[in-house]
């Protein structure tokens, strides 16, 4: 296991005792944030739904995006919940898979997108912003990225303004649908702000993780490290991220002038937040083998 690894190259004492040290003001503001994110991302998947003709009650929404957050921090790859999202909005909606597929899929486009969008601004401007305090061979890394970044969305804005005849067709198809999701009737205007508030509350819940354990950040890191240490997440080969989350934070912590093992403390106290914070999911899958049972 990766987290063990970590543990045992580094200190595991001295993380334990940053983890017992926390005060419970943070706990209690880390698992009011993670409320906060699962509900903004219910409301964002209600709306999406409803731009696509779907019927999502937000109570709905709420109860579902709880479940599937609880089954996404403790299954495998990360998207087992979102595939039973789909499953249970399938159950009440006609039309099958497709529907309710689609809007589960652009539900999460629209939030791992503006995400990527600001990880990648985090990369370009990293190098200047703090190139002093880097070391040479991590700037070059991070100018070589910024560059990557660049090229990306400048190929990925001419593909899709003058999309090759293999793509073409397809990309006709879902233009209806992504236009009315994102676009059409100011959708762009809440869409950009639910997920701006979402990602924003995950970067700000791992800068607060690491004022928990007694390793304040500065603001570069909401845009730099976080979005790195985030990003380890979604990795399928994991679990929520651990580990991966773990190393990276190892890794990049020391940049800012703190031990290896306050990130590693910071980053299992985010995990833990993330974990409890979506327990409610628990109880709605409980609630669900009771009703099957009864019925059957």
């Amino acid at each position: 296991m990766i987290l063990a690894g970590v543990l045992y190259m580094l200190d595991a004492g001295q993380i334990g005792r940053s983890l017992t040290s926390i005060p419970p003001a943070y706990a209690i503001a880390g698992l009011l944030l993670v409320q906060l994110q699962i509900v903004l991302s219910a409301w964002r998947w209600q709306f999406t739904a409803r731009r696509l003709g779907m019927v999502l009650p937000v109570g709905h929404a709420i109860r579902d995006y709880y479940l599937s957050t609880f089954l996404n921090q403790v299954l495998p790859g990360g998207v087992a919940g979102d595939a039973v999202r789909a499953v249970r909005h399938r159950t009440e909606e006609t039309g099958g898979w497709k529907a309710p597929a689609l809007g589960v899929f652009l539900e999460r486009v629209a939030g791992q997108g503006v995400f990527f969008v600001l990880a990648g601004l985090g990369l370009i401007i990293w190098p200047f912003a703090d190139a002093g305090e880097l070391p040479p061979t991590l700037s070059r890394i991070l100018l070589i990225l910024a560059i990557v970044v660049v090229c990306g969305l400048v190929v990925g804005f001419v593909i899709l303004r003058f999309p090759p005849a293999f793509l073409a067709e397809r990309l006709e198809a879902g233009k209806a649908a992504l236009c009315r999701v994102f676009i059409a009737d100011g959708a762009w205007k809440i869409q950009s702000l639910l997920s701006l508030l979402i990602v924003a509350s995950y970067a700000g819940m791992f800068m607060l993780a690491s004022a928990a354990v007694g390793a304040p950040l500065p603001w570069l890191a909401a845009v730099t490290a976080v979005p790195l240490c985030l990003l380890m997440m979604l990795i399928p080969l994991t679990v929520a991220g651990w580990g991966a989350r773990e190393a990276a934070a190892a890794l990049l912590w020391p940049l800012f002038g703190y031990a290896a093992s306050d990130g590693v403390a910071a980053s299992i106290f985010y995990g833990v937040l993330s974990l409890v914070g979506a327990a409610p999911g628990l109880v709605v899958a409980l609630m669900a083998l009771v009703r099957k049972n009864k019925a059957g």
